[in-house]
């Protein structure tokens, strides 16, 4: 059977999978574009987007703003499916970076790495200022159920906006996490059971408001059997990045694909990011060099991200994620997801999104026959009992 599409306000995903917004530079308007073709829901991401751009040294803030306006407009020339950005909470320019995706037509924005609780005040004075409507959705990433009812309550009360939907990504997704060092692991945060309690967090006010609020499930979704169990979890779609980063239309370098396919599963590692938050990446030897002190701090020149204390930190995130987008991963790392080490070759959004039914189709499949083999079972013992 087909996929259920995932509709999120007036927007409708044949296919109900978000790529995952990847930064630096992983997912750009040649992956994006491709999934939403496909009928998924593609992604754009925001951190250092205009790393490319010959001035994002001396002006970083008007080569990020210009990357991006321009990486949608290519996104939108490739396709006519469904385009997102994802902006991080946490960049100095967040607020340039919102607004300049909705001035652009974005049709979502998805924000994490902080609670984004302004994001609606930008879209408003957008349609105040330019007296015209724009239909940007709005999507907090959050960890935990509280995280969610909190944007949601003070959305509410400051601008009367319920959020689109929510993305709620477990401890087992790529890149920087919205846990502590010692959650990662812990069963209590696991993404089978953050789900269930965000979809209940969300109910009253879909109750109150009389719409849907979809909660998107991510970190760790690997399989169309992943897939299912999460909507049979109460999610009305997955978020997905890892699997992406292993397709011929992913925007990185060939090497940092490479470097997927080469992981085994006790290379992934959790770092200390300069962000000040946990990160799951793959361990090579600048990791290592950094943690044996061999990296001393350097002098910013991005001024990306709020949270980072140039001082204090070894290396410049920004600066080592570019070097691992370019492929050149003596000076940087990868970001990864935990089944990265399930990833063996590089195939096309379109085989993938193939392999994604497939598997979905085998797991309802197994499903409606388990369900025969217990009602076979029952009507066996109803007739035993019968000829008692």
């Amino acid at each position: 059977m087909p996929f259920p599409s995932l509709q999120i306000g007036n927007l409708t995903a044949k296919v109900p999978v978000i790529q995952g917004g990847m930064g630096v530079g992983i997912s750009l308007s040649g992956l994006a574009s491709a999934v939403a073709n496909q009928g998924g829901i593609g992604v754009i991401a925001g951190a250092m987007i205009g790393m490319k751009e010959p001035d994002v040294a001396k002006n970083p803030l008007e080569a990020n703003l210009r990357a991006l306006r321009n990486e949608i407009i290519k996104a939108r020339e490739l396709s006519n499916g469904i385009i997102g950005v994802n902006v991080m909470v946490a960049l100095t320019t967040f607020s340039q970076m919102v607004r300049t995706a909705i001035e652009n037509k974005a049709d979502i924005i998805f924000s994490g790495a902080g609670l984004p609780l302004e994001m609606p005040r930008h879209l408003l004075q957008l349609c105040e200022e330019k007296k015209e409507e724009f239909k940007t959705k709005l999507v907090p990433i959050v960890s935990s159920a509280r995280a969610a009812t909190v944007i949601a309550k003070k959305w509410l009360s400051r601008f009367n906006y319920l959020p689109d939907a929510f993305v709620v990504e477990g401890p087992k997704a790529g890149g920087h996490l919205g846990f502590k060092p010692e959650e990662i692991q812990d069963p209590a945060h696991a993404l089978e059971v953050l789900v269930p309690q965000v979809v209940d967090a969300v109910k009253p006010f879909e109750d109150q408001y009389g719409r849907a609020v979809p909660v998107i499930a991510a970190g760790g979704v690997y399989t169309g059997a992943d897939i299912k169990r999460f909507l049979d979890l109460g999610a009305a779609g997955v978020q997905m990045g890892t699997r992406f980063v292993a397709t011929h239309e992913c925007d990185a370098d060939e090497r940092f694909k490479q470097s997927y396919l080469a992981a085994k599963q006790e290379d992934v590692t959790i770092i200390r990011s300069p962000v000040g938050m946990p990160g799951r990446a793959l361990c090579n030897d600048f990791i290592s060099a950094a943690r044996e002190g061999l990296k001393k701090p350097f002098k910013c020149i991005f001024h990306c991200v709020s949270t980072c204390q140039q001082e204090k930190t070894p290396y410049c995130i920004a600066q080592a994620l570019i070097n691992a987008m370019r492929g050149n991963l003596e000076r940087g790392f990868a970001f990864c997801g935990a089944n990265v080490f399930r990833v063996n070759k590089i195939i096309t959004v379109g085989e993938l999104m193939d392999s994604l039914q497939h598997e979905f189709d085998e797991a309802m499949n197994s499903l409606s026959k388990s369900v025969q083999n217990v009602q076979s079972i029952l009507g066996y013992g109803n007739k035993a009992e019968q000829t008692l």
